[in-house]
């Protein structure tokens, strides 16, 4: 995969934490149990990736269970894109769609919103 825009892991985890200060604080306060991490590459060339039970599909016996996971790939969005800028903007496409995830919105709605 060839990198167009080249960043640090260490500059676009703080890209990422940036799109996190994004989500409004009520959104953010109802996320639970997840982890959001960086890793340079998806094994199937993915931006990023949800990974665990959806908060609208958690019951009364969910507990107990490893935390969600929320990866960001940098490599991925890195080579789709042709500035920082577009690194920014991607990155902040990526976070919210994977934490819409999350909350149990699925890939048509979030392209019908604007952010697939």
């Amino acid at each position: 995969m060839a990198v167009v825009v080249e960043l640090t892991r260490r500059e676009f985890e703080e890209l990422v934490a940036d799109a996190l200060d994004e989500i409004p604080p009520e959104l953010a306060g109802l996320m639970d149990n997840v982890v959001i991490t960086v890793q340079d590459e998806s094994p199937d060339g993915l931006l990023g990736l949800y990974e665990g039970i959806p908060l609208t599909e958690r019951g009364d016996s969910y507990f107990g269970v490893l935390p969600d996971q929320i990866f960001i790939y940098r490599l991925g969005i890195c080579a789709i894109c042709e500035t920082r800028e577009d690194v920014v903007e991607e990155v902040l496409i990526t976070v919210v769609h994977e934490i819409a995830h999350h909350f149990g919105i699925d890939d048509e709605r979030l392209h019908e919103l604007g952010w697939g």
